[in-house]
């Protein structure tokens, strides 16, 4: 029995693998119906979530899979007081496979150690969300072909960027790849992943000013400052607002860019975007549930 907790668990070949069964989901879904009839998965989520906790159901019903769960800790037993551990030990007796999504980081790998069938970390805290970079890959992958020789920007807020920490780990692991950090100071990429970058070689350049870099980019990975993750209102209303991007903004960067989002977006990417071909975020989404199907199938270990 397999979990996943951290997108670094996974190797190359498991990933390139994911990202062919999901395209193959994609271009024969017929074949897929029925693959996990019979099979129950629990969405654990105790934290908001529109994209992930849906896209995992949809995954499951199209795999021809039941859910069953909960969308907030206090319509769980957590609100008594119930441990991660206890709720993993008896969600198992219940489901086949678990998504849970916590505030709080490690919470994911607490659950997977108690629990007796797969758990998937849907996203703990500020640390990670692998099936997300897993969405991310596999848009990456369809828009340029692979992942080698990209200059890739990150942008907004790169400290508590869960999103952005774990795409970060997988496209190190590619050859050539440029890093570029577009954050307010206070909102940098963890001084560890910088250092950790530059050790391993990787050019990694960092600046307040999108515009003054947005021609050299291959794709842009845009993120919103996260009011749940700031302890002082008065910081977070400082820089919400950092960056927004625009179509003027667009105006100096190539034809070839794919604009990225985790989504949910608030003021970060103006909607006037969504009609151009170069945003990818609403195929980000849909490219989730499809490596989120695939994933359940590689931990079910369905053929």
């Amino acid at each position: 029995m397999r979990s996943l907790i951290d997108i670094a668990e996974l190797s190359l070949s498991e990933i390139d693998s994911l990202l062919n069964t999901a395209n193959d989901i994609i271009e024969n879904p017929a074949k897929y119906a029925e693959k996990c009839k019979g099979k129950k998965l629990a969405t654990l989520f105790f934290e908001p979530s529109t994209r992930t906790r849906l896209s995992f159901e949809a995954a499951m019903y199209e795999l021809g899979g039941n859910v069953l769960g909960f969308s907030e800790a206090q319509s769980s037993s957590s609100a008594k007081g119930e441990s991660v551990a206890d709720t993993a030990k008896t969600v198992s007796c219940y489901a086949d496979i678990i998504a849970m999504r916590h505030p709080k980081e490690g919470a994911p790998l607490v659950a997977s150690m108690n629990a007796t069938v797969p758990v998937i970390n849907a996203g703990d805290g500020g640390h990670n969300h692998p099936t997300q970079t897993l969405a991310d890959l596999l848009t990456i992958k369809r828009e340029k072909g692979g992942f080698d020789n990209l200059t890739v920007g990150f942008c907004g807020d790169l400290k508590f960027g869960r999103t952005v920490h774990s795409l970060i780990t997988a496209l190190r692991r590619y050859n050539n790849v440029k890093f570029i950090f577009i954050s307010p100071n206070e909102l940098r990429v963890p001084e560890y992943i910088r250092e950790s970058l530059k050790q391993d070689n990787f050019e990694v350049f960092e600046t307040t000013d999108l515009e003054a870099v947005m021609a050299d980019l291959d794709v842009l990975y845009m993120t919103r400052v996260q009011r749940e993750r700031f302890f002082n209102e008065e910081e977070y209303l400082r820089l919400k607002d950092s960056y927004i991007l625009t179509p003027e903004k667009l105006e100096t960067a190539k034809q070839s860019l794919s604009v990225m989002h985790p989504l949910p977006r608030v003021n970060e990417i103006s909607v006037a975007i969504d009609s151009d071909p170069r945003a990818c975020y609403f195929k980000q989404v849909l490219n989730g549930k499809y490596m989120r199907m695939a994933l359940i199938l590689m931990l079910l270990e369905v053929k």
